[in-house]
């Protein structure tokens, strides 16, 4: 069973930076492919970025392609998503998940994913 804990979100203004960082409990980190997703008051979850375990496979959302950025520190277990130029749209509250797979797997739907994160709220002002 892997417990994800995300941190680091928080208000931001408009074009403001944010990282979120996600901790997995998980020993074996290295062998998930890990994604964050995104849900908005009175929307569905969404989709974001996703990195496959090795980090050479990388899926973004188009919304946040060129002004996000997904990366991994295997060795310490950790998950990241450096968020730049924040617009008011992307506040919500940010999940990350995990599933086992290859080296090039990278899910980039919610079914897709067996472990979630309890989510960390970010919120952008205008």
């Amino acid at each position: 069973q892997v417990q994800l804990v995300e941190s680091g979100g928080g208000l931001v203004q408009a074009g403001g930076s944010l990282r979120l960082s996600c901790a997995a409990s998980e020993h074996t980190f290295s062998n998930y492919a890990m994604g964050w997703f995104r849900q908005a008051p009175g929307e569905e979850r969404m989709f974001v970025a996703a990195i496959s375990w090795s980090g050479g496979n990388i899926y973004y959302h188009d919304s946040v392609k060129g002004r996000f950025a997904i990366s991994r520190d295997n060795a310490k277990n950790t998950v990241y998503l450096q968020m730049n130029r924040l617009k008011p749209e992307d506040t919500a509250v940010y999940y990350c998940a995990a599933e086992v797979g290859d080296s090039d797997y990278v899910p980039v739907l919610i079914y897709m994913y067996s472990y979630w994160g309890q989510g960390t709220q970010v919120t952008v002002s205008s």
